[in-house]
C-alpha cells in the first residue's frame, strides 16, 4: 500500500508539473503573438509600413530598412509605447544616405578706408596662412576682419584662378566690394575722378582668368563744375564747342540737337556734372545755340546763369537784333543775356603788347613778352616754375610800362591755360586769347574755357584750338603686353642680369638693370609674366635645374622690392632644357645661362572640339523634333580646355646669368 501511494504522489506531481510547464508555454505565446499585433498594428497606423516585428517569447524585434535616422528612432520609440521598451529589440538598419553635394566656396570681401573685411567659405585646400598674409600687404596697416570658415571638399578647377583675380582688384581697389566664387568675379568700386575710372577699368580687362566670367561697376562722382559752363561756337570753320557741361543726360540730348542743327557734326564730349544753377540749363543753353545759328556765326558762352552772345563784324542790324530778341523772351526767368554786335575797330598806330608762351614736345616751356613790373616778372616767372616743374623754362619777358589794366592777370592766367596741354602756345593780347595745341586729356578744351571765363570774365574774347591725341592720354596711352616685353628687349639687349658663381645672389652691376624691368612693368598695368632660369649642361642635371628655379625666384623677388605687382608672375627653373647655343664652347655656354621673360598667353580651345559639340547638339535636335516622346539626351561636352602652361605662346626676353656653374 506504501507502494502504490507513493507512486500515486508521484503521477500527480508529474501531471502537475507537465500541466504547468503546458500552460506557461500557452500564456507567453498568447502574450508574444498579442505584443507582436499589437506593435505591428501601432507601426502601420504610424506610416511604418517598411518595419516588420517579430516575436522571441517576451522579446519584440523589429526589422526593416529606415530612411533616415530619425525615422528609426521614432519606430522604436513607437513600438516602446506598447510594450514595456526593455523588451524591444532593434534590428533596424538605415537607407544610406545620398551623397552630400560640397557647398559653394565663395568670399565676400569689402575694402574700404576702415579695413578689410573677407566673410564666405573657402576650400580646405587652401592656404589660409597665405591669403591673410596677402590680405594684411594690401589693408597697408589697416585692421583685417577675416571671418572665412573652411569646408572640406575639393575645390573647383577655376577656384584659385578666380580667388587670384580677386585679390590683383582688391589691391587696385581702395573702396571696392568683391565677389568671388569658382566661376564669377563682381568687382563693384568707387573712383575719385572718370580718368581714373577708365585706367582701373583698363587694367581690370587685362588678364581675365579663363573660364571665370567677369563684371565690372565701376563708378565715378559726377565732378563739380564751377561756374557751370558752355561755349559754342560758329564761324568760318565750322561749329564746335569750346567747353560743354549739362546736369542730365536729357540736357545733353536738347543741346546737341541744338548744335546739330546749327552745323556741328564732330563728337561732342558734353559732361555729365553738379553744379548747374538751374533745371532749365539744358533748355536755356539750346535756346542759346540756336540764336547764333540763326544769326549764321558767333559765340555764345553760358556760365551759370549769365549768357553772353557776341556776334562777328560784318553781321546785319536786324538779324542780330531778331535773333537777340527772340531769345531775350525765350530764356528761362533765372536767365540773363548779354549780346554784343562787334564793329570794325579804328586804325591806329600804336603798339599792341603781346605775351607768348609755348610748350615743346620735348618739355621746354618759354615765355616771351611784356610784363608790368619787376615784382610780376618774378611772379611769372616762379609761377611757371610751379605749374612746369622740372621742365626746362626759358624767360624771355621784358618790362614795359604803360600796359592794359589786368594785364598780369591775363598772362598769369595765359601761363595756366598752357600748363593744361601736352605741347603749344598761348598768345595774350589786350583783346584777345590764344589757346593751341595738343593735349592727353579728352576734356582739357572744356577746363581752359571755364579756367579763361573764370579769370577774364564771361565777355572775354578767346579762341581754343586745342586737339585731343589719344597716344598722349596717360590712361589710353598704357603700353599693350607685347609693347611691355618689347621694352624689356631693348633693355637688356645688350646689358644682362647677373650672378654671383654658382649662386641665385644677384650682382651689384646687375643693379640698374633690374631696376629698368621694374620701372617698366610699373607702367605696363597687371601682366601674367613667366621668369623662365636657364643653365648650360655642366655640372649635374638636378643641380643645374635647381639653380635655375632659385635664380627665377631671386629675379621674382628682387622685381617684388621693387613694388612691381608680381602675383601673377610665376618663375620657373628649366635647367638645361631648351640651349640656344653650343654647350661645347664658352661663348655658348654663357649665352645658355640666362633668364627669360615670356608672357603667359591662354592656348585656345581646339576647334575641331567645338565643331564635334556643334554636329552632336544638331543631332540632339534632330531627334528630339522626330520622338516628341523621348527626352534628348544633354551634351555634357565641355569645349573648354583648362590651359596647361607648357601650352602657351611666349614672346621672350632674354637675360643671361655669366658665371661658371
Amino acid at each position: 500500500m506504501r507502494l502504490s501511494a507513493l507512486f500515486i504522489r508521484l503521477i500527480v506531481f508529474a501531471a502537475a508539473g507537465f500541466m504547468s510547464v503546458a500552460a506557461s508555454r500557452t500564456a507567453v505565446a498568447v502574450v508574444e503573438e498579442r505584443s507582436v499585433i499589437a506593435v505591428q498594428e501601432t507601426l502601420v497606423d504610424q506610416g511604418y509600413e517598411w518595419a516588420s516585428v517579430l516575436g522571441d517569447g517576451l522579446q519584440v524585434i523589429l526589422e526593416g530598412e529606415a530612411p533616415t535616422e530619425a525615422v528609426r528612432f521614432r519606430a522604436i520609440s513607437a513600438a516602446g509605447g506598447m510594450v514595456d521598451a526593455s523588451r524591444v529589440i532593434d534590428n533596424l538598419s538605415v537607407t544610406d544616405s545620398e551623397i552630400i553635394a560640397p557647398p559653394e566656396f565663395a568670399i565676400e570681401i569689402l575694402r574700404n578706408d576702415s579695413g578689410v573685411s573677407l566673410i564666405g567659405l573657402i576650400p580646405a585646400t587652401a592656404n589660409r596662412e597665405d591669403l591673410a598674409d596677402r590680405i594684411q600687404d594690401i589693408a597697408d596697416g589697416q585692421p583685417v576682419t577675416d571671418l572665412l570658415e573652411v569646408g572640406d571638399y575639393p575645390a573647383p578647377d577655376t577656384w584659385r584662378d578666380a580667388l587670384s583675380y580677386a585679390l590683383r582688384a582688391l589691391e587696385l581697389l581702395p573702396r571696392s566690394k568683391i565677389s568671388v566664387n569658382a566661376d564669377r568675379v563682381i568687382v563693384n568700386a568707387i573712383s575719385d575722378s572718370p580718368e581714373e575710372k577708365r585706367r582701373l577699368e583698363t587694367s581690370l580687362a587685362r588678364n581675365t582668368p579663363d573660364g571665370v566670367r567677369l563684371a565690372v561697376d565701376i563708378s565715378a562722382p559726377r565732378p563739380v563744375i564751377s561756374p557751370f559752363t558752355t561755349r559754342f561756337t560758329l564761324d568760318d570753320t565750322g561749329a564746335r564747342f569750346d567747353a560743354c557741361a549739362a546736369d542730365t543726360s536729357e540736357a545733353v540730348a536738347a543741346i546737341l540737337a541744338a548744335a546739330s542743327k546749327a552745323g556741328f557734326q564732330e563728337r561732342a564730349n558734353c559732361t555729365l556734372a553738379l553744379g548747374a544753377p538751374s533745371r532749365t540749363w539744358g533748355e536755356a543753353v539750346a535756346m542759346a545755340i540756336t540764336a547764333v545759328d540763326e544769326i549764321g556765326a558767333g559765340t555764345v558762352t553760358i556760365a551759370d546763369t549769365d549768357i553772353t552772345l557776341i556776334a562777328p563784324i560784318g553781321t546785319g542790324q536786324r538779324t542780330f537784333d531778331n535773333a537777340v530778341g527772340r531769345l531775350e523772351n525765350a530764356l528761362p526767368e533765372a536767365f540773363a543775356l548779354r549780346s554784343e554786335l562787334l564793329v570794325q575797330p579804328e586804325e591806329t598806330t600804336v603798339e599792341i603788347p603781346q605775351f607768348t608762351g609755348t610748350l615743346s614736345p620735348e618739355g621746354v616751356v618759354q615765355l616771351r613778352g611784356r610784363v608790368p613790373d619787376d615784382v610780376t616778372n618774378t611772379v611769372v616767372k616762379n609761377y611757371a616754375s610751379a605749374r612746369f616743374g622740372q621742365r626746362q623754362l626759358i624767360m624771355g619777358t621784358r618790362v614795359v610800362e604803360g600796359l592794359p589794366t589786368g594785364w598780369s592777370i591775363r598772362v598769369l592766367a595765359g601761363i595756366e591755360a598752357l600748363s593744361e596741354l601736352s605741347n603749344g602756345s598761348v598768345e595774350v593780347g589786350p583783346d584777345t586769347f590764344e589757346v593751341r595745341g595738343n593735349t592727353g586729356n579728352p576734356d582739357a578744351s572744356g577746363e581752359i574755357s571755364r579756367l579763361l571765363i573764370e579769370k577774364l570774365g564771361q565777355g572775354a574774347d578767346f579762341e581754343i584750338d586745342v586737339s585731343y591725341v589719344e597716344e598722349l592720354d596717360p590712361v589710353a596711352g598704357l603700353p599693350t603686353p607685347e609693347e611691355c616685353i618689347a621694352q624689356i628687349n631693348s633693355v637688356t639687349e645688350i646689358r644682362k642680369i647677373t650672378f654671383d658663381p654658382s649662386s641665385a645672389d644677384i650682382t651689384a652691376a646687375t643693379t640698374p638693370v633690374v631696376d629698368e624691368i621694374a620701372e617698366i612693368l610699373q607702367n605696363c598695368g597687371d601682366l601674367r609674366i613667366r621668369v623662365s632660369g636657364y643653365t648650360d649642361s655642366q655640372g649635374r642635371e638636378v643641380m643645374n635645374q635647381q639653380l635655375s628655379q632659385d635664380r627665377a625666384d631671386a629675379v621674382l623677388t628682387a622685381l617684388r622690392a621693387r613694388r612691381v605687382p608680381v602675383s601673377t608672375f610665376e618663375a620657373i627653373g628649366y635647367g638645361e632644357e631648351n640651349p640656344i647655343a653650343n654647350n661645347d664652347t664658352e661663348e655658348g655656354r654663357e649665352a645658355n645661362r640666362r633668364i627669360e621673360f615670356d608672357l603667359i598667353i591662354p592656348a585656345p580651345a581646339p576647334e575641331d572640339t567645338n565643331a564635334l559639340d556643334e554636329i552632336a547638339d544638331e543631332i540632339l535636335n534632330q531627334n528630339a523634333a522626330e520622338a516628341d516622346d523621348v527626352e534628348a539626351p544633354q551634351d555634357t561636352t565641355d569645349a573648354e580646355t583648362e590651359p596647361e602652361a607648357e601650352a602657351q605662346d611666349e614672346t621672350a626676353t632674354d637675360t643671361e646669368a655669366t658665371d661658371s656653374e
